[in-house]
C-alpha cells in the first residue's frame, strides 16, 4: 500500500486519516484517548512531527486542534489531536455519535516553522507566500495560528493577518512586539 518514494503524506496519508477516525470512534465509545501499538505503524509515523487535525461537517468547522512543535511521534500526535478536536475544542460541544457519520477529517503535518524578521507590518506581509504559508504570531502571552488552508477563505495577506490578530486577541494596528513564524504543511483530507 505504501511506496518508497513520495512525501510522507503521499505514502501514509490514508493511515493518518484512519488513525484520526479511529481515535474519534474510540473516544465516542470509551471516553478516552486511543492507545497505539508501535508495531502496527510504519517507522516514519513514529518520528516526532507536529500535526493539526481539523473536523468539518458540511463544510463548517467542527473542531481543530494541533501541535506547533514536534514533541511526540506523529501517529500519537494525530491520534491525540483528533481526540482533542472532537471532544476538547472549547469552541464546540463534544462530538456526538449522531454527528460522526457526517464528519470530514483533515490532517496537516507541519514542517519546521521559520522565524520571520521584519521591522513593520508591510515587511511581514511581503514575506508571506499566499496559499502556501501557515502563520504563527505571538505578542507576549497571546498567540494564534492559521494553517495554509485558511487562504481558501481569506485570500488577501492584510486580511489574513488581521483575522489572525483578532483570533489572538490583539489590536489590528499593533502590537509593536509582534513575532511571526511561517510554515508549510503536507495535507490530506477525507473529503
Amino acid at each position: 500500500m505504501t511506496s518508497a518514494g513520495g512525501s510522507l503524506v503521499e505514502r501514509h496519508g490514508a493511515t493518518l486519516l484512519e488513525v484520526a477516525a479511529a481515535a474519534i470512534d474510540n473516544g465516542l465509545h470509551s471516553g478516552h484517548e486511543m492507545p497505539l501499538a508501535a508495531a502496527a505503524y510504519a517507522s516514519d509515523l513514529w518520528r516526532p512531527r507536529a500535526s493539526f487535525v481539523t473536523l468539518t461537517i458540511e463544510g463548517r468547522l467542527r473542531g481543530c486542534i494541533g501541535s506547533l512543535e514536534a514533541f511526540r511521534p506523529l501517529v500519537e500526535d494525530v491520534a491525540g489531536n483528533a481526540y482533542a478536536a472532537a471532544f476538547s475544542d472549547g469552541r464546540f460541544d463534544p462530538l456526538t455519535a449522531a454527528e460522526q457519520s457526517r464528519l470530514q477529517l483533515s490532517v496537516s503535518v507541519l514542517d519546521e516553522p521559520e522565524e520571520l524578521r521584519f521591522d513593520d507590518e508591510p515587511e511581514l506581509l511581503a514575506q508571506l507566500r499566499v496559499g502556501r504559508d501557515g502563520l504563527i504570531i505571538r505578542s507576549g502571552r497571546r498567540r494564534a495560528v492559521f494553517l495554509p488552508q485558511v487562504w481558501e477563505s481569506v485570500a488577501e495577506p492584510e486580511a489574513f493577518l488581521h483575522h489572525l490578530k483578532a483570533k489572538a486577541g490583539l489590536d489590528a494596528h499593533g502590537p509593536a512586539d509582534l513575532e511571526a513564524w511561517r510554515f508549510t504543511v503536507e495535507h490530506v483530507s477525507s473529503a
